[in-house]
């Protein structure tokens, strides 16, 4: 970013987001008017080898077809429906094709099981879900019992006639639409976020969250005219779908997914094929590309130029080791769904590796106490982020009361546990709950335990982080059985396998340790922060 000055970049910054405003319009249809449409902005492809690559041109109009099936279906401002889709563009296309018309589409992760789905659809009362036929049988199986569900849409060939195709409903449609006026206040999407205790919330977005988020695609991401960003991840996770998908389009700036289980040996040969100049990432990732020997002799990285993990926070191991056969530096983030990235290393600022940086321009940070009230330097508290952000979320849907208890004294209490040093530089040191950020996912221990209890041999569980060298951190589970002479690997094994039928699979516990009882306050509540702290001790020693 040639000369950088962290102090006068925070001083200048000024939000400029309009009061009319429309995500789709902004990421789509504003650049084919400024006359850039033969812009390919997506390249695409699978483990199966197909390919595609689409313009602004082409994308306006497939988002503006998808919008008018939305109409045709009589979809009204405030709508939504739930997208149920691994990465492919037609991922895109529904999630802008609803926001042009205010409809509200929610991201979900393909790994959800049934009840995982109809919980998601009874609780956005959702009118339609899009899949495809790999995924559409957990659909048709909660259809029954969510009233509000009246459309499944199938991309690719569906074998009911409950079904409605995308291909054949795209064919039909019209490409000339009419845009719903939206404001930068109005909900544009949700995505449900998982707690420590009781049913996900759905973290509702406004219009304004694409702009409100630049300093992250300019700061962090460093993305500029002629970039390639290539994300990792999937993009029904809020990472991806803003700094993979919505931030860069805002900017014109090209991006690339692929459909397939994450390889490091095929994102190496992706990245040189593409000749991909930003990697978006997580730690986990990164630990797994450093196992392939020799790949900064065997690919030629010569384009990627910049690259970005969040998720959790990354090993200053790792920063090193990178650095050191691939001559780039890692630019470490912190962030949820509920704000995504807004505390970050960038260019022109030092790096100190293992710290989470500072905040990028434009973000209001400070450590506090669970009161809202701003904690002295060098203090742990939790990390807050001024509730007047742009780029924050509204509120949980339906869920005043958890609302209310994150946002207090002016600031959102994001629930990571930080300090900030001499230079003002923020350190994580852990989250003021038991949630359990693993492989670049926030998962809920309550969650998994329910999953788990659900099996016939499971007396009660406890689920907990646990230090893992490759992932950095895995799912463990502590588990009383009602016969303890059961205990072997073949049980764990089964418990394992019943967990990812019963819960979406990434999150089963990949360490399962039986014991005889739990350790537990004296009101019969689990000591998790006990047994974190014990297998910390045993992994990490001291």
């Amino acid at each position: 970013m040639g000369e950088f000055s962290y102090e006068e970049e925070v001083r200048k910054w000024k939000w400029d987001i309009p009061e009319k405003y429309n995500i789709g319009y902004d990421c789509v249809d504003k650049h084919v008017e400024q006359g850039n449409g033969d812009k390919t902005i997506l390249y695409w492809e699978d483990s199966k080898g197909s390919k595609a690559t689409y313009t602004f041109r082409e994308m306006k109009e497939l988002t503006d077809k998808f919008g008018n099936i939305l109409r045709d279906l009589d979809f009204k401002k405030g709508d939504r429906f739930l997208i149920r889709l691994p990465n492919i563009p037609a991922f895109h296309i529904s999630f802008l094709g609803g926001v042009k018309i205010g409809a509200v589409p929610i991201p979900s992760s393909v790994m959800f099981r049934t009840h995982e789905i109809a919980y998601r659809v009874k609780d956005s009362e959702s009118k339609m879900v899009i899949t495809t036929p790999e995924y559409v049988k957990e659909v048709d199986e909660i259809r029954e019992e969510c009233p509000s569900l009246e459309y499944i849409i199938v991309v690719g060939k569906s074998k009911s006639d409950r079904h409605l195709e995308f291909d054949e409903l795209m064919r039909k449609a019209s490409s000339n639409l009419e845009l719903e006026e939206t404001s930068k206040e109005d909900i544009a999407f949700f995505c449900y976020t998982s707690g420590t205790t009781g049913d996900p919330k759905g973290a509702v977005h406004l219009h304004r969250w694409v702009p409100g988020n630049d300093p992250s695609v300019i700061y962090w991401e460093d993305a500029k005219e002629g970039d390639l960003i290539g994300h990792t991840g999937d993009l029904n996770w809020i990472y991806p779908l803003g700094n993979g998908f919505l931030y860069p389009w805002r900017r014109g700036i090209s991006t690339f997914i692929y459909d397939g289980r994450f390889n490091p040996e095929k994102w190496f040969e992706l990245l040189e094929r593409y000749g991909i100049t930003i990697l978006a990432s997580v730690p986990t990732a990164y630990r797994m590309f450093l196992t392939v020997k020799d790949a900064e002799k065997k690919y030629d990285l010569s384009k990627l130029r910049h690259c970005t993990s969040a998720g959790e926070p990354l090993n200053p191991e790792v920063i090193k080791e990178w650095k050191k056969r691939f001559g780039l530096d890692i630019y470490d983030g912190i962030g949820m769904t509920e704000v995504m990235v807004y505390l970050s290393n960038m260019p022109g600022l030092k790096i100190k590796p293992g710290s989470c940086g500072k905040p990028q321009p434009g973000k209001i940070c400070a450590v506090v106490d669970e009161d809202g009230n701003p904690l002295p330097q060098g203090e742990h508290g939790i990390l807050a982020v001024k509730d007047s952000d742009p780029g924050l979320f509204k509120e949980y849907w339906r869920k005043p009361d958890k609302t209310k208890e994150c946002f207090k004294n002016g600031w959102f209490l994001s629930g990571d546990v930080v300090y900030q040093d001499e230079e003002g530089y923020y350190w994580f040191s852990g989250r003021d709950d038991d949630l359990i950020m693993a492989s670049g996912y926030r998962i809920s221990p309550f969650e998994v335990e329910s999953a788990i209890i659900s099996h016939p041999d499971v007396l009660e569980c406890a689920v907990v982080a646990s230090p893992d060298e490759i992932r950095g951190v895995i799912v463990k589970a502590f588990i009383v059985l009602h016969d303890p002479s059961k205990a072997s690997d073949e049980l764990a094994k089964e418990i394992q396998e019943h967990t990812k039928k019963v819960a979406a699979p990434y999150k089963y516990p990949r360490e399962i340790e039986f014991v005889e009882e739990l350790p537990k306050t004296q009101s019969g509540k689990i000591k998790r922060k006990e047994l974190r702290e014990l297998e910390r001790k045993r992994k990490l020693g001291g």
